[in-house]
């Protein structure tokens, strides 16, 4: 049987020091709580912190992307302000190309009929003449009332893509200021509901 002697005695820590060992344990532990665990796990920050060092936002992640699983959406932001590789449309894939004629000092459109996050890609096309275009949308029913995204002069193509920022039409107004017809076609490829000429 194994006695301890006075010498092991000396090499184990006094109850001083382990009281001051807890006590410096439970200190770390309740900066770590209120600075890391409260600000990422419950977006509580009362020291502002977790803000500076980023934890907010991992409880902002969890929440919106509990919420795009649960309404089956797919625009939560990830951390850093990325968008997530993932996106699910609301709508069937579809591609669509039309094209129009425009006479000398004419406008026409061309309008695509979507829900708020519908998204496309798009392309368009003048041939034989520049046009000024106004790409806009408007709510349903809004009368004379629309939104400007995007207005250019003087152009024979454009691109890019576009997500509703609300339910009702979105498109292109063209106007051919030139003195010969000018013939622009569109072709777009996305989620949406339909594309069409009013």
């Amino acid at each position: 049987m194994h006695t301890m002697k006075e010498s092991d005695r000396d090499v184990l820590p006094s109850h001083t020091s382990l009281l001051k060992a807890t006590l410096g344990a439970l200190l770390i532990g309740a900066i770590l709580l209120v600075t890391a665990v409260m600000p990422a796990e419950f977006g509580v920050d009362p020291t502002g912190l977790g803000g500076v060092m980023g934890f907010d936002r991992l409880h902002s992640e969890a929440d919106t992307t509990e919420a795009s699983n649960d309404t089956g959406t797919g625009s939560a932001s990830l951390m850093g302000g990325m968008e997530p590789p993932v996106w699910r449309g609301n709508q069937p894939h579809r591609s669509d190309r039309m094209s129009l004629t425009l006479a000398p000092g004419e406008g026409a459109e061309i309008k695509a009929q979507m829900a708020e996050g519908d998204r496309f890609v798009f392309n368009w096309r003048a041939e034989g003449g520049t046009v000024t275009f106004d790409m806009h949308g408007e709510p349903p029913n809004a009368g004379d009332e629309f939104t400007s995204y995007w207005v250019g002069r003087d152009q024979t193509t454009a691109s890019g893509t576009f997500e509703a920022p609300f339910e009702g039409t979105h498109g292109w107004f063209w106007v051919n200021r030139g003195r010969e017809p000018v013939t622009v076609s569109v072709e777009t490829s996305g989620f949406y509901q339909s594309l069409f000429k009013p």
